[in-house]
């Protein structure tokens, strides 16, 4: 199947969401936390959580798209 690449931006971004809340619920971390642990505001962070802020870049998504291929982001926790 073939989606138009602004549906796969918006399905990728809001697996990143889905996936960014669900890491934390999952990790017991805070915004706050996370925020002072890299350096950014807790505005940010917040900002990123609920997909205000953009952290794809969509010309990436569309060359790749372009050359049929699908975006798919894999997390794997560190050991």
């Amino acid at each position: 199947m073939h989606l138009n690449p602004r549906l796969k931006k918006l399905m990728l971004r809001n697996n990143v969401e889905t996936d960014l809340k669900t890491r934390f619920y999952e990790d017991g971390v805070t915004q706050t936390e996370i925020a002072e642990k890299i350096g950014v505001s807790l505005p940010y962070v917040n900002r990123i959580i609920h997909g205000r802020e953009q952290i794809l870049n969509k010309t990436f998504v569309r060359i790749l798209n372009e050359l049929g291929y699908d975006v798919e982001l894999t997390y794997v926790k560190r050991e």
